[in-house]
């Protein structure tokens, strides 16, 4: 009975065994199933632009055909592992004998697995060699493996298999992870001295670098007889230096930063994208040469992005300056930083749209004081001298802080904070929390996010995604009005307009159609330039990781060099064309009159209905009289509220009675009407208003209902609600 369950038992192995051996995959199903631990990211084209490791378990190289391993490696590991490789048939009958012999008289011996057998063991897990040796069953299986193998595969194919497939030490898998690793080359380049030291390794993954040493150089020693010991010259303390080889590096390329977004999660992949390699490699070595040349001012990140206007095709990604860096693996494109005058546009392009100016509405430039709900803010321009009365075309061109601060006052913080939410800048605060250092780009953003709405200046205010993956096509949306996309983008191309500040023939001005906007931020921590041609849009961020400020950069020495080189690389073969102006647009000449200092007549575009032809000032005014026009911009001795300001917060008080609680409403002209969220107030240069908690929109109108004015406040603290005959009580 016994003997006949250990038969039974004995038999069940025995016949597992024969089914392994006889479902050993095909030779092309193995190497096709074989995933290198790195992945590649490719360009719009297929060229290789970027290998990056995705699996931090094993490391694997791409598959290696046996041609395209040396000679010299063959040869070793054939010499150590199985002479006889090329005549047995899988099992080495002649080497087992003399093992077992050899095990009887308790001799040490190499034992007499096969390449064939050992391959067997890396094909199917059950057959693979255990910390405590293989049993007796194993070895059967691996004998019936292995022949039948031999019968399904080419002695050329198995050992290709091997050296793909073999563990080598720690982390390496296969001949090319090895190679690459240690000796900091691809396998076909292995000389004499390495093979002999890699098939050592194959013997013994874990053994000391002496050990290494000694089996390799009596492999040499083997393979040349005739060259006596000098074969082993310095072979000790060459083993030692490449088993601390560390060649391979995780990350290769030149988009380093964009791989991780596209390759992260999907091990032994090659993915195309939507980059171009030229264009990458272009914007990387422009980058790094423009912060060479700022060496000294203490300046050593930077990041590029290019977008193709039509498609949100990423053409260009760098994230970082590289090895300029303390901090390249962070990702300047996504990483947030304020992005200083470079909202500007925005503003401007709302304050347009809305016809509170014209493009040119004259602003003033001039030293102000705007009482906020935190006390008084005191804008100042970069080189803190004020211009006075200057055009909208020329306070957007030349940059000039103060304009811009009194057209943030006219639109209202939390109506432009809207606004750039919109234009794909999700700001994590309100309006109000910046107030109206919002016009000077006191909110974060990052130059992905930036880039892009500049891209939807470009496509006539349209904001579409941007995508690194070819193919993808988002639908985009209207977040502008498109007459005042064209008219900032007409006030970005002028070079007169910029002048005032940046001088007639600066780095900006380019040989064909194009408009740029620079930006630094507060004590000159960040530095931009975006801007935008008919078909592409360039931002580049230099700056500090850290956020460390930088030493005397501009906008026009800092990243502007790097926008223009880009921009001028793109268009090199291909023209540039302004954009054709929308529907609902009409250009006129204008004048500014006699007064000194203002500005020359010219040709003027204006939304239809706000043209005028002469913008002057009247003798009235002080340094620090308003302007607005009948376009929502009236000259100062047309009808307009005086109080509230617009964006004016007001804060209820539950312990004063509601009645001692009004709003004093004050305008300046004629037969005025009030009017608070679509409801009439009153009528008359003043009016009382009972507050009420949320935000309201304040109009000044005339007899004939024309809109003359408006204002935006907001109502906070203690809930009340309307009671009979218009009195309040307290919420309950």
């Amino acid at each position: 009975m016994h003997a006949a369950l250990r038969w039974s038992a004995g038999c069940a192995g025995w016949c597992l065994a024969a089914s392994a051996a006889l479902a050993s995959p095909a030779f092309e199903q193995v190497k096709s199933a074989w995933t290198p631990s790195d992945s590649v990211l490719l360009d719009r084209h297929g060229e290789p632009l970027h290998r990056l490791r995705t699996d931090a378990v094993a490391r694997r190289g791409p598959w290696v055909a046996l041609q395209d391993t040396s000679p010299a490696l063959r040869t070793a590991l054939v010499y150590s592992e199985d002479r006889r490789f090329y005549e047995h048939s899988g099992v080495d009958w002649r080497a087992v004998s003399a093992a077992a012999w050899a095990n009887l008289w308790n001799h040490r011996t190499r034992g007499a697995s096969t390449i064939t057998m050992q391959l067997t063991g890396l094909l199917d897990e059950d057959l693979r060699r255990s910390s405590n040796g293989r049993s007796l069953l194993q070895k059967a299986g691996q004998s019936l493996s292995a022949t039948r193998l031999e019968t399904t595969w080419r002695k050329d194919q198995i050992l290709e298999a091997y050296l793909n497939l073999v563990p080598y030490r720690g982390e390496l898998v296969g001949i090319d992870a090895l190679s690459r690793t240690l000796f900091g080359k691809a396998p076909h380049g292995l000389d004499q001295r390495e093979a002999a030291l890699t098939a050592a390794l194959v013997r013994a993954p874990g053994a000391t670098a002496p050990q290494v040493a000694r089996r390799a150089c009596g492999l040499l020693r083997d393979m040349n007889p005739a060259a006596g010991s000098q074969v082993c010259d310095g072979l000790d303390s060459y083993t030692a230096m490449v088993l601390q080889s560390r060649l391979y590096p995780a990350s290769e390329g030149v988009a380093p930063h964009a791989a991780r977004q596209l390759l992260r999660g999907a091990p032994g992949t090659r993915m195309r994208s939507t980059l171009d390699a030229s264009l990458q490699r272009l914007a990387v070595q422009t980058l790094q040469q423009q912060l060479r040349e700022l060496q000294g001012r203490h300046v050593e990140d930077g990041a590029v992005l290019v977008l193709d206007n039509r498609s949100g095709d990423i053409l260009a990604w760098v994230g970082s300056s590289g090895t300029l860096s303390q901090a390249a693996e962070v990702d300047g494109v996504n990483a947030l930083r304020q992005p200083g005058s470079t909202l500007k546009p925005f503003l401007y392009a709302q304050a347009l749209a809305e016809r509170r100016i014209t493009a040119a509405s004259l602003l003033e430039d001039s030293g102000t004081q705007i009482q906020t709900s935190g006390g008084l803010y005191i804008p100042q321009n970069y080189d803190h001298q004020f211009k006075g009365w200057v055009s909208a075309r020329t306070a957007l061109g030349a940059s000039l802080n103060v304009p811009a601060v009194r057209t943030l006052v006219m639109v209202g913080p939390d109506a432009f904070q809207k606004q750039l939410v919109r234009l794909g800048l999700p700001l994590k605060e309100s309006g109000d929390f910046y107030g109206y250092s919002l016009a000077l780009g006191s909110a974060e953003v990052t130059l992905l996010q930036l880039t892009n709405a500049y891209r939807a200046l470009a496509n006539g205010g349209q904001l579409g995604e941007v995508s690194l993956q070819p193919g993808a096509r988002p639908v985009s949306r209207q977040v502008l009005d498109p007459r005042a996309a064209f008219l900032v983008s007409d006030m970005l191309s002028d070079p007169l307009a910029r002048s005032r500040t940046f001088g007639s023939d600066s780095v900006l001005a380019t040989r064909f159609w194009s408009a740029v906007k620079t930006g630094t931020s507060k004590d000159m921590r960040d530095n931009w330039a975006v801007g935008y041609s008919q078909a592409y849009t360039v931002g580049v961020w230099v700056g500090n990781a850290s956020g460390a400020p930088m030493w005397d950069v501009s906008g026009t020495s800092g990243a502007a060099p790097v926008w223009a080189t880009l921009l001028n690389h793109l268009h090199r073969k291909t023209p540039s064309l302004p954009p054709t102006a929308p529907p609902g647009l009409k250009r006129a000449r204008v004048s500014f009159g006699p007064s000194a200092g203002l500005e020359a007549a010219r040709e003027e575009w204006f939304i239809d209905g706000t043209q005028q032809s002469q913008f002057a000032l009247n003798a009235m005014q002080g340094s620090n009289a308003s302007i607005t026009t009948k376009a929502g911009l009236a000259s100062a001795g047309e009808a307009r509220i005086t109080a509230p300001a617009n964006g004016t917060i007001i804060a209820l008080d539950p312990d004063i009675p509601p009645r001692h609680q009004q709003l004093a409403l004050s305008a300046r002209g004629q037969q005025l009407r009030w009017s608070i969220d679509g409801k009439e107030l009153a009528r008359g240069p003043q009016a009382q208003w009972a507050p009420w908690p949320g935000r309201h929109v304040i109009r000044l109108s005339n007899a004939q209902g024309e809109l003359l004015d408006e204002v935006r406040i907001e109502v906070r603290g203690a809930g009340v609600r309307l009671a009979q005959a218009g009195t309040r009580k307290p919420l309950p």
